[in-house]
């Protein structure tokens, strides 16, 4: 029996060689110093059993693999590509300044039509991302990393709203058909 009044760490138990014991044979594409990346792996999880309207069991077709992210990475997801739609917001916004001021009237009515049109923007953007889904997540089996493409189409809305403030300014159109020569 060992020493009781050595702490335990220190304690060591000597083990004579055993036959037929050693160390385990290596696999064949074992490298020193060389991590196995990219192997198969087993997934973690199984396919659940679900049961049809018939009461016959089959089994789920859903993507079991596919982990449940949180809020904040949607909302990160959703900022991506964001300088886009900020950019056409800024010019729409920029153009319909021009043409409320222009206008030397109250401003209820235009600030009105201003918040409205940012209303629609915004819609577009969720139809955009609803058809983003549907498209190419559902039926192409696509991933999407960004709400870039959204963010574009919002913003040619907006450029385009913009200039339709602009066709609308009288001044703006004259000095527009100046410049061209027509």
């Amino acid at each position: 029996m060992a020493d009781q009044t050595q702490p335990w760490a220190e304690r060591t138990v000597e083990v004579a060689p055993q036959p037929g014991v050693g160390v385990p044979p290596q696999r064949d594409a074992f490298r020193r110093g060389v991590a196995s990346v990219g192997q198969p792996r087993t997934p973690r999880t199984e396919q659940f059993p679900a049961v049809d309207q018939g009461g016959h069991d089959r089994v789920w077709s859903g993507d079991v693999s596919a982990p449940r992210r949180p809020l904040s990475w949607h909302l990160s997801q959703l900022r991506m590509g964001g300088e886009w739609s900020a950019a056409g917001a800024l010019f729409a916004f920029v153009c319909w300044g021009i043409w409320a001021i222009s206008g030397r009237g109250n401003l209820g009515a235009p600030v009105l039509t201003f918040v409205l049109s940012l209303l629609v923007a915004v819609g577009l953007f969720a139809l955009s991302r609803l058809l983003g889904r549907v498209i190419l997540e559902r039926q192409m089996g696509r991933i999407r990393r960004s709400a870039r493409g959204a963010h574009v189409v919002t913003a040619v809305f907006l450029v385009g709203l913009g200039v339709a403030y602009l066709q609308q300014t009288e001044w703006v159109v004259s000095a527009w058909n100046w410049v061209t020569g027509n």
